[in-house]
């Protein structure tokens, strides 16, 4: 088999493992991987910018990927974080207006393009598909909704805390109870809780103390999920 065939199998076996994407046929998966273009994206450096014009939606292939907003005093709010075979970009491509969010590659990372015009047409083929395109953007929202009133009536451990609890069960699942290692810098927690380096610093100090943390370089591994619960309110 050729490496240009063991390629768009991979393309294919990726796409049918995004919930999106997994009631497809085969025939229309392999239609989706003609279309998906590969690209490559360097820790931080911008998949898109808010107000840039769509013309394509990504599927996440390796690597995490950050979803902010700016005020317009410059302030950044972190609305969601994607990780590999995560589906993002089709609010624009849905609505035809510009980018609602910037998205940034918070490690090196590979996507896959996904043209606006072939999506649309997917779309229209398989109503069950944009059945759930809603549902996503409906659980998107929510997640960006917790986001910011944990931004603004928690303290700072609380948020902090939260956040890890969140990254924790994305990674093992809600209530699981096992060790997990997220490979994220202090200054990514900082701007997903909406602080500052120095004070994530100086809390993942305290946890590290308590033995529910432990640092180290672009990673917290939590040792003891349950015990960050002890510190959101």
């Amino acid at each position: 088999m050729s490496g240009k065939g063991r390629e768009g199998e991979g393309v294919a076996a990726l796409i049918g493992s995004v919930p999106l994407f997994s009631d497809l046929e085969p025939a229309e998966m392999e239609r989706i991987a003609d279309v998906a273009v590969p690209r490559s994206f360097p820790a931080g450096s911008m998949v898109f910018r808010e107000g840039d014009h769509s013309d394509a939606c990504y599927v996440v292939r390796s690597g995490l990927f950050r979803v902010t907003r700016e005020y317009p005093d410059g302030r950044a709010i972190t609305l969601a974080t994607l990780a590999p075979g995560d589906f993002f970009g089709e609010l624009a491509m849905l609505d035809g207006e510009v980018r609602s969010a910037s998205v940034e590659s918070v490690e090196d990372g590979e996507l896959l393009a996904l043209p606006a015009t072939d999506m649309l047409s997917l779309l229209e083929r398989n109503p069950e598909i944009t059945v759930k395109v809603a549902t996503a953007l409906t659980r998107r929202l929510r997640q960006a909704n917790e986001r910011i009133s944990r931004q603004s009536f928690q303290t700072v451990p609380s948020r902090v805390a939260g956040v890890l609890a969140q990254l924790a069960a994305e990674e093992i699942g809600e209530g699981a109870e096992r060790e997990v290692t997220i490979r994220m810098k202090q200054a990514d927690l900082a701007q997903l809780a909406g602080t500052s380096r120095e004070s994530v610093s100086r809390f993942l100090a305290d946890l590290e103390r308590a033995g529910i943390v432990e640092g180290g370089r672009g990673r917290v591994t939590i040792l003891d999920p349950p015990r960050l619960k002890d510190y959101i309110f």
